[in-house]
This record gives C-alpha cells, structure tokens and sequence, in this order.
C-alpha cells in the first residue's frame, strides 16, 4: 500500500496545484463554443427524455418503488453513471491531452488522473443540484439520506480512478484503449442496471441476481436510488457495501502499481 500513502501524501502536498489545473481543465471544455457550458446538460437531458418517452410513455415501465413515476426513479441511477462515463474517459486519454506535463521529469504524472476526475466532478455537483430541484418540483420532501448521495459519489471516484489508472496507462502504449473504454461503457450501461429493474430477471431466474451484483457500479445505482427515493442507508446493504470496496480499492491498487511500473516510458512513446 506504499504507492497509495505516495499517492495521498502528493495530493495532499500538492492540493492547490491540482485545484488550478482541475478548474483550467473545466474551463478548457468550452473555449471557442457560442453555447459554452450548456453544452455540459444537452446530451444527458436528451437522454433522460429518450428513455422517458420510451420506457414511461410507450412501454409504460413500472419502476420498484410504488407511487414512483419511471423518469424520477431514472434519474438518481443516470446522474452517477453520466459522472462516472465521463471521468473514465477523460481519464484514459489524459495522458495524450497532458503530454507536455508528462515529459516534464519533476512533474508527478500520477496526479493527472486525479485532476480529470476533479473536472469532471464539478460538472456532477451541478446535476446533483439539479437532481435535487427535480424532486423538489415534483413534490418530493428532502430527506436526510440525500446527503448520502456525496458518499456513493466517492466511491464511484475511486473507482473510475483505479480503472482509469489502468486504461490510461494502457492507452499510451495501446492506442485502441479509449475505443474499447467506450464500448465497455455502452455495455456497463444496461448492466448496471439504470433504465431497467433488476427484478424483472431476477424474480423468474433468482440465480441471476448475484450476477448483477457483481458489477461494483450496481452498488453505486442502488445506493443513490436508496439515498434519493427510499431513505436506506447504506450501512443497511452490509456485504454489498463490504463487496464493493474490497473490489473497488482492489482495482485501484492494481491500477496505480501498473501506472506506476509503465510510467518510466510514457514520455519514450509521447
């Protein structure tokens, strides 16, 4: 665990640094477009609306939560997996993007990653509050467990972290990396699962149901579903919080040791 300690010691060290380059990232995004950041909301409202018109409106989709109108259920299992999408793929071609700072020797290349996913997250904090402000209007009465919605976002963090330490470092060597990441994401999508039930499967074939528990982001789309709609903790999923941070701080360890073995050549290949 010594590479983590490193890992933790540099961010700590070096918090302002990544701050700044976290939010030039940010605003990077949007030089040169007229609409600017209203880009950041048009393709996830259209896809909340798609599946709305599909699954509420033609196949008339009953979600598991009763009284729960399908688009609001959706949503909580959306936002998280729109974050975490576009973290893993930031963080896979950051390297390319940042190939100035990674052939500086006194630069800690580690930190790349982490300045992505930084990015990345202010741009969840604003769907968060928009999330919120749905439920607001559809009549929802704030519940103490929305504030767990920051604790499942740490883990969908540390997790897009360690896989995208892996893809990352892949990606310098193997260019095809980030087309594979998104197709693994297109799949990891409806295997979540987000637009649909699990239950639907499960109910006739029970022995499917621990298949679906086996995809780590299953635990995060459950838990911001618990923390919006129902009010569980998480403390009340015991093993499947047990699980999930076994597998996920797994990942990230292995992650940051390839990173860390394949880092000796990134500015060779860059």
């Amino acid at each position: 665990m010594r590479s983590i300690t490193h890992l933790l010691r540099d961010i700590i060290s070096k918090r302002k640094m990544i701050w700044d380059l976290a939010k030039a990232d940010f605003r990077k995004r949007f030089v040169g477009s007229y609409f600017g950041i209203v880009w950041m909301f048009v393709q996830p409202i259209v896809t909340v609306l798609i599946f709305f018109f599909i699954f509420q409106l033609g196949m008339k989709s009953t979600p598991p939560v009763p009284d729960t109108p399908y688009v609001i259920w959706l949503i909580p299992g959306l936002v998280p997996w729109f974050y975490f999408q576009e973290a893993l793929l930031g963080v896979t071609n950051n390297l390319q993007e940042y190939n100035y700072l990674v052939k500086k020797v006194v630069f800690p290349v580690e930190l790349l990653p982490i300045i992505k996913v930084l990015s990345s997250l202010f741009v969840h904090f604003c769907f968060l509050l928009i999330m919120a402000v749905v439920f607001l209007v559809a009549g929802y009465t704030p519940k103490i467990s929305w504030i767990q919605v920051f604790y499942y976002t740490a883990g969908a963090t540390v997790l897009a972290l360690g896989l995208g330490y892996i893809t990352s470092s892949v990606n310098v060597f193997f260019k095809d990396m980030s087309q594979i990441v998104g197709i693994c994401l297109q799949f990891g999508m409806w295997l979540a699962p987000i637009m649909y039930w699990d239950g639907m499967f499960t109910q006739e074939h029970p022995w499917m149901a621990p298949i679906f528990k086996l995809n780590p982001f299953y635990y995060i789309v459950a838990g911001y579903r618990d923390s919006m709609l129902t009010g569980n903790a998480f403390w009340e999923r015991p093993l499947n919080t047990l699980y999930f941070w076994i597998v996920t701080i797994g990942i990230f360890y292995i992650g940051l040791k390839i990173f860390n073995k394949l880092r000796p050549h990134f500015s060779d290949v860059l």
